[in-house]
Formats: C-alpha cells, sequence, structure tokens
C-alpha cells in the first residue's frame, strides 16, 4: 500500500496531472485507492455499470469493444501513466467497453463519491482536473473525428465511389 505522498509523486508523471500544484496533487492523491488485476482478469465490461476511473500504475490494460457476436477488437493498450473509464465519474451510462489486464496490473481509483468529496474540501484539486480533463476530452474527440473520416473515406473507397469526382 502507497502512502499519499508517494502516490502524488506518481501521479505527476501522468499527462492528467503534470501541471497539478504539490498541495492539490497530495489532496487528489488521497482520494485514490489502489486495486490489482491478475494477467488475464477482467476488471469489467462493456454494458456494465460504473462509477470509476482507473490510472495504471504498472502492468497494461487491454480496452476492447464487441464489433460482431463473439469477435472483440482491441481499441488500445493503456500502460504506466495512462488512465481510463473517466466517463463513468459524470454519466450513469454502462461501461463502453471491456477492460481486461494483458499483464499483472497496478491502478489508482477514483470513485465518484471521493470526487464529489475532493470538491467540497479542496475545490482547487477538483478545479485542476476538471480543466487537465476537459484538455483529454478536446483531444480524444478530435482523435474520433479523424477516425470517423478515415472510415467513412476507407467504406466509400471500398464500394468505388470516387469522391474526389462530385
Amino acid at each position: 500500500m502507497s502512502s499519499p505522498t508517494e502516490t502524488a509523486v506518481f501521479l505527476k508523471t501522468v499527462r492528467l496531472f503534470k501541471e497539478f500544484d504539490p498541495p492539490e496533487l497530495l489532496a487528489f492523491a488521497s482520494r485514490l485507492r489502489e486495486r490489482a488485476l491478475k494477467k488475464g482478469q477482467v476488471l469489467f465490461r462493456e454494458g456494465d455499470g460504473g462509477q470509476e476511473m482507473f490510472v495504471v500504475r504498472e502492468g497494461t490494460a487491454l480496452i476492447s469493444k464487441a464489433v460482431t457476436g463473439r469477435v472483440e477488437k482491441v481499441l488500445g493498450r493503456e500502460g504506466s501513466g495512462d488512465f481510463f473509464g473517466e466517463m463513468s465519474l459524470f454519466d450513469r451510462a454502462p461501461r463502453s467497453a471491456t477492460v481486461q489486464a494483458e499483464t499483472d496490473v497496478e491502478l489508482l481509483v477514483l470513485d465518484r463519491d471521493n470526487l464529489n468529496l475532493l470538491i467540497e474540501v479542496n475545490p482547487r484539486a477538483a478545479a485542476a482536473f476538471f480543466h487537465a480533463l476537459v484538455h483529454v476530452f478536446i483531444d480524444r474527440l478530435r482523435a474520433s473525428g479523424n477516425l470517423v473520416a478515415e472510415v467513412t473515406r476507407w467504406g466509400l473507397e471500398a464500394t468505388g465511389l470516387d469522391v474526389e469526382s462530385r
């Protein structure tokens, strides 16, 4: 079990927390709990409920999405310093993907209750978190938009439709 100070030192290496001042980082670290997964263990499945986000401290987690039937597409691998599941802090929608440990994984967990407590106790730390998260959402939204455009282009090319001639 790591101390909040040790956790804060690690968090400073995570993109989401790079701009935090030390007091805000320590306040945030004190709201996290640790969770370990063994290789192959499923953290959650697409469609499950959730109210937690996760930061990978060690190891690698696979994120996948059901494509059809029993076929799943790996969307990404999250390693040390990466994070996922943050949407569930804000909405009550089911999980949008499945997460499974590719290796033994150590995670830091922030749940909705601890985020709400952080908002009450340390609004500066909460504001720093929300500001950083907005930038991550913007980056991910841009990447999704680019992917949609690319997939659409591939689909048009696959059908033989020449989009350049119109």
